[in-house]
């Protein structure tokens, strides 16, 4: 008795609908157990992948791109198992996309084939720190359609691959040496060679400065209240930061030490009186 009751509700069709209790049930669970196998599937891939020591930016985008791919899959047995016609639906769908490209989305495609060129050439790399159209941070990751920037003051920023590929890229940790320079100016009275010497043994005698090249102090300006020098120091690129302030803080403190003169702009300002 309570099996044909069973029965009979697993039987009954779901209103203003022809499917049937069992056949949801069963399509449910075809969604689920194919959602956790895409996301097996993508693991495998991209521990896989990672063997062949492809660069990290072009495994994401291949991995996030076959995740995509086994979705949709996923989703069309799902509407298959409900007896939905899939076929018309893929051809609905491929209707819709050409009524949605002809209304102004080839920027989807064009974001997607920018992201491949990025992926394959490696302009860029997952954790080096660039400057892409005018933003600058560390490379996240890179995605079909863009890739993820974080700034310095943790700020995310997400940039579309066209203007990625559209736009100069200057990638700052690429290279195993960076030079760091500090401006500083001196006053037109105090002694330029004493000035320069100071800055070099500073330099010097720093044990982030490499020898090879040689450091090195260059007159840049001559300007109103000040003759404007440029320190020039090489360093391993992971040590920039820190060089770089060091020799801007150092600097000062040797100048005002031996009474080199780093002087401030100045406006003087005469009133005169007249006679009415």
């Amino acid at each position: 008795m309570d099996n044909g009751i069973s029965s009979g509700i697993f039987d009954q069709i779901i209103p203003y609908t022809d499917i049937t209790v069992s056949r949801l049930i069963f399509a449910v669970i075809v969604l689920i157990a194919g959602f956790i196998s895409v996301k097996i599937l993508v693991h495998i891939f991209r521990k896989g992948i990672r063997k062949t020591k492809l660069p990290e930016l072009t495994t994401q985008f291949l991995a996030n791109f076959l995740g995509i791919l086994l979705y949709v899959i996923v989703v069309l047995i799902f509407l298959k198992s409900l007896s939905f016609d899939v076929d018309s639906f893929v051809v609905g769908l491929s209707a819709i996309i050409g009524l949605v490209l002809g209304l102004g989305m080839q920027d989807t495609f064009t974001n997607i084939t920018a992201g491949i060129w990025v992926a394959a050439i490696r302009p860029i790399d997952a954790g080096e720190v660039v400057i892409v159209n005018g933003q600058t941070g560390k490379v996240k990751s890179v995605g079909i359609m863009s890739i993820e920037l974080l700034t310095p003051d943790n700020q995310l920023i997400t940039v579309p691959n066209k203007l990625v590929w559209g736009s100069s890229i200057v990638n700052m940790t690429r290279m195993p040496t960076r030079r760091a320079s500090v401006d500083v100016g001196i006053s037109y009275s105090s002694d330029l060679e004493n000035a320069i010497r100071i800055a070099l043994d500073l330099m010097k005698g720093h044990p982030l400065v490499l020898p090879d090249p040689e450091p090195a102090v260059v007159t840049t300006e001559l300007a109103n209240s000040s003759v404007n020098l440029q320190l020039r120091a090489w360093t391993n690129t992971g040590n920039f930061a820190a060089l770089k302030n060091d020799l801007t803080v150092g600097i000062f403190e040797a100048y005002r030490r031996e009474g080199i003169e780093i002087p401030f702009p100045q406006m003087d300002i005469h009133v005169k009186e007249t006679k009415e």
